[in-house]
């Protein structure tokens, strides 16, 4: 394996979009050894239906002529599939979450500034620590989050989207294009290089609050529902 060039291909054109599914026999060794790891239950077999959809299936092309792909990639990986994972794999006693959260969302920030991704989306080796560093303190912190007494965990959730929100707010506000890998690429979907990046911003700071209520809700749930048992 040469380690430079983009790890998904080049960018497609639509018309060859869908012949573009990603078989590399490493991902999909990883792939097995993460089915063992979670085993058959529900969230493990759904993380595993995620991840697919994120680097199996030709998303992970788009991904490499649209940044607004990237961004709805990284949003299945650290809101869907790490909460999904931690569920599988719950921890056995409440966790802190102050670290976890403050690795996740460094890792977060750190690979969307320019530079850092620029670089991840032209080596193989910066593109598989990006994602391995997206998804595992993802999954550190939705697991501590989980592990939250009473309504803790609700705010924790809160926090942990206001940190993408502001990221997203600030990308779709960027008065100019940021991403050298995606200069030119989103040409061949028609979109300038700045609307893409605004819509990638825009998805990540709305559309993406959608999982992140989904998982505050069903924390609150379950503290409403503790606090209403019989001592």
């Amino acid at each position: 394996m040469t380690w430079q060039g983009a790890y998904c291909g080049p960018a497609p054109s639509p018309a060859e979009l869908m012949s573009r599914w990603n078989l590399d026999p490493i991902l999909l060794a990883v792939l097995a050894l993460l089915a063992l790891w979670v085993g058959r239950s529900r969230p493990g077999v759904a993380a595993l239906a995620v991840l697919v959809l994120a680097f199996v299936s030709p998303l992970c092309a788009l991904s490499s002529a649209l940044f607004s792909a990237r961004i709805l990639h990284h949003v299945l990986l650290v809101a869907v599939a790490a909460p999904l994972l931690a569920l599988a794999r719950p921890a056995q006693a409440p966790r802190g979450a102050g670290l976890p959260f403050l690795l996740a969302t460094a890792a977060l920030w750190l690979w969307h500034a320019p530079a850092p991704y620029d670089a991840a989306l032209s080596h193989k080796g910066l593109y598989a620590l990006m994602q391995a560093s997206l998804l595992g303190t993802a999954v550190l912190f939705w697991r501590a989050a989980f592990s939250q007494p009473g309504g803790a965990g609700a705010l924790w959730v809160l926090l942990s989207y206001m940190a993408m929100g502001l990221l997203g707010a600030l990308i779709a506000f960027a008065p100019q294009p940021l991403y050298a890998t995606h200069a030119t690429t989103p040409l061949l979907w028609d979109f300038t290089a700045l609307a893409d990046q605004q819509l990638a911003g825009f998805l990540m700071w709305v559309p993406a609050g959608l999982p992140f209520a989904f998982w505050g809700a069903l924390l609150a749930r379950r503290a409403w529902a503790q606090a209403e048992e019989p001592a």
